[in-house]
């Protein structure tokens, strides 16, 4: 159970598919509410100091408060954690209403809590008052920081997705053919047709290259590198098309200069795309 708990906070593994950077979101993000939440507490104590309180009490009173919102920081992360701002279906962020108030009753019945030892230890007496009057005070609050908080898990989980370098796209491939390799720029390939156990690589140059193997899985290296298949036994390099000419009955002829390679009707979505690039 503890372990579940670890990996939901994200503090120990992936549960739900994340890694390192879900521990990193919860580290930066405690520490910036920390910090920011300690700035606006100080704030609250010189302004109670200058309004002519001790500086005792306002200390107890932000400090219990600062220490309950970190305590329970994890019902806004839990409830990030299962429902972000990007979820679907949308309906699913109906569960920050439920959070948000058990958020601020845990953060105002810890404070209380804290207020009352702080007190009975100094030998002294914290008048409590109506739960609910104070509830109802403190949830606008806690409500706003609330909010803020989700918004600020997002943003730093947006933050460290970026990364830090973009993977540019080979620009070569590689034909093998036995022990022989040639390596071609992806330009100079204009389409690929299978031959048998082999498929035939037509080049710019006039070259056709052979390599063994089947033309699925030569599809799916060369398929989101611009590369199209319009037959059952061709690939065409979208980007040298030249021509697309209608042979009437739905089938077309693609021509990539002076290569020609048939686009059959079967093959819908590769017009679509052909004529869009």
């Amino acid at each position: 159970m503890k372990r579940v708990i670890r990996q939901w906070l994200g503090a120990g593994g992936a549960l739900s598919g994340t890694d390192g950077r879900t521990r990193l979101t919860l580290l930066y993000s405690f520490a910036a509410i920390a910090i920011l939440v300690a700035a606006v507490n100080t704030i609250n104590v010189i302004s109670a100091e200058e309004s002519g309180h001790s500086l005792v009490e306002p200390v107890i009173w932000e400090g219990s408060s600062w220490l309950s919102l970190l305590a329970f920081l994890w019902i806004p992360w839990m409830a990030w954690r299962w429902a972000p701002p990007s979820v679907r279906p949308r309906w699913k962020l109906i569960l920050h209403a439920p959070a948000a108030l058990a958020f601020s009753v845990a953060h105002v019945g810890g404070f209380d809590l804290l207020r009352i030892l702080v007190y009975r230890m100094a030998g002294a007496h914290y008048a409590v008052g109506p739960f609910a009057t104070r509830l109802q005070f403190e949830m606008r609050k806690d409500v706003l920081g609330y909010a803020l908080f989700i918004g600020l898990f997002s943003l730093i989980d947006h933050l460290l997705r970026r990364p830090d370098v973009t993977p540019s796209e080979p620009t070569t491939f590689d034909i093998r053919d036995g022990a022989k390799l040639t390596r071609v720029k992806m330009e100079e390939i204009l389409a690929v047709t299978s031959a048998g156990n082999y498929v035939e690589f037509i080049l710019g140059d006039g070259r056709r290259l052979l390599m063994r193997a089947p033309l699925r899985s030569v599809e799916e290296e060369l398929a989101p590198r611009g590369f199209v298949r319009t037959h059952r036994s061709w690939l065409v390099n979208a980007g040298k098309v030249t021509t697309l000419k209608p042979e009437g009955s739905g089938d077309y002829t693609v021509e990539l200069g002076k290569q020609s390679v048939p686009l059959s009707r079967r093959f819908p979505d590769a017009l679509a795309k052909l004529r869009a690039s």
